[in-house]
C-alpha cells in the first residue's frame, strides 16, 4: 500500500480529532464580523476557496480567497488565514512577512518547526494530519474540517460519510474513463477543483472542474461515452439528464461533499495503479515549492 492510500484511509479519524480540537483554536481563527482572506497554493488554495464560501454563506463576514502569489495587498482585511501543509512554501512565507505588523495573520500547518512558526502571528498545528506523500489529501480535508467545526457546520454525519467513502467500492468502470469533469456549487466549487488536481497529480489524467451552471456554457461539448461528470453536492435542475443525453456518464454525489472528495482521491489512486504510476511521487512535483532567491 502507498503512503497516499494510508493517508486517504485515515481521514475519518483525522476529521474527528480536528472537530474535537476546534474550540481550543478559536482565538486563532476568524471571529464573526471580521473581514477575512484565506490564502494558499495548489491544494491549499482550493481549500481556501471552499472555506471562504462556507464562512461568507454562514453570515460570519465578508470572506475572500486568493492564491498567495496573487494577493491584493491594497485591500484591507482584519485577518489573513494562510493554509500551508509544509510551512515552507515560498509564496506563503513572502505574503506573511509582507503583512507582518499590518494585518493579523494565522497559519494552519502540519509542521510547526518551519519558518511559518515565526512568520505568522498565530499558528494552528494539525501535525496528526501530516503526510509522507507528495500528493496532499488528509491535511487539506482536515484543515477544512477544522474550519467547518469552527463555523458550527461540522456534524457526525460528515465523519460517517467519510467512513463510507473509504470503504465502499467505486462505481464499476469508472477507472476506465478517459476524461473526468468535476462540478460544484458554492463552497464545493473549490472541492471540484481539488478533485481535478488530484487526478492530474496522481494519475496524469485529463480532468477539468467548473461551477456546475457553467458546464452548459461550452465544456459539455467535450463529453463522450468515456467521459465521467461528477457532481459535488446538489446538481442544478436538468443537468444530469443533459449530460446523460450526450452519452457521457453522470456521477451523482450522494455523500457529504467533503466525503465525495475522498472518493475522488481514491479514484486518482486507482487510476494511477491501472497506469502503473506511483501516486506518492507524481511527475515533476515536490512536497513543497521552495523558490531560490
Amino acid at each position: 500500500m502507498t503512503h497516499v492510500e494510508d493517508e486517504v484511509n485515515s481521514q475519518p479519524e483525522c476529521w474527528s480529532r480536528a472537530a474535537e480540537e476546534a474550540p481550543r483554536h478559536g482565538g486563532a481563527l476568524p471571529g464573526a464580523g471580521e473581514r477575512v482572506a484565506f490564502v494558499g497554493c495548489g491544494t491549499s488554495y482550493f481549500v481556501a476557496q471552499a472555506a471562504a464560501a462556507l464562512r461568507e454563506d454562514a453570515g460570519q463576514g465578508e470572506t475572500d480567497a486568493f492564491p498567495a502569489s496573487e494577493f491584493p495587498y491594497g485591500r484591507g482585511y482584519d485577518r489573513i488565514v494562510a493554509l500551508t501543509r509544509s510551512g515552507t512554501t515560498t509564496e506563503v512565507l513572502e505574503l506573511l512577512r509582507r503583512l507582518r505588523g499590518r494585518t493579523r495573520t494565522t497559519a494552519v500547518t502540519a509542521d510547526p518547526d518551519t519558518p511559518v512558526r515565526t512568520a505568522a502571528d498565530d499558528v494552528v498545528v494539525l501535525d496528526f494530519a501530516d503526510e509522507r506523500s507528495v500528493v496532499q489529501t488528509r491535511f487539506a480535508t482536515t484543515a477544512l474540517t477544522l474550519l467547518r467545526a469552527h463555523l458550527g457546520l461540522h456534524t457526525d454525519t460528515v465523519v460517517a460519510d467519510a467512513r463510507t467513502a473509504v470503504s465502499a467500492p467505486l462505481p464499476d468502470g469508472l477507472v476506465d474513463c478517459t476524461q473526468y469533469t468535476f462540478l460544484g456549487r458554492g463552497w464545493t466549487v473549490g472541492l471540484a477543483s481539488e478533485a481535478g488536481l488530484k487526478m492530474r497529480e496522481a494519475a496524469l489524467s485529463w480532468t477539468e472542474a467548473y461551477p456546475a451552471m457553467e458546464y452548459r456554457h461550452g465544456p459539455i461539448s467535450i463529453t463522450t461515452a468515456t467521459t465521467a461528470t461528477w457532481m459535488f453536492g446538489e446538481a442544478p435542475e436538468g443537468l444530469a439528464e443533459q449530460v446523460r443525453g450526450t452519452g457521457g456518464r453522470w456521477i451523482e454525489g450522494t455523500l457529504d461533499p467533503l466525503a465525495e472528495l475522498v472518493r475522488a482521491q481514491r479514484l486518482a489512486v486507482a487510476v494511477a495503479a491501472r497506469k502503473g504510476l506511483d501516486p506518492d511521487r507524481p511527475r515533476h512535483l515536490t512536497r513543497s515549492v521552495i523558490l531560490a532567491p
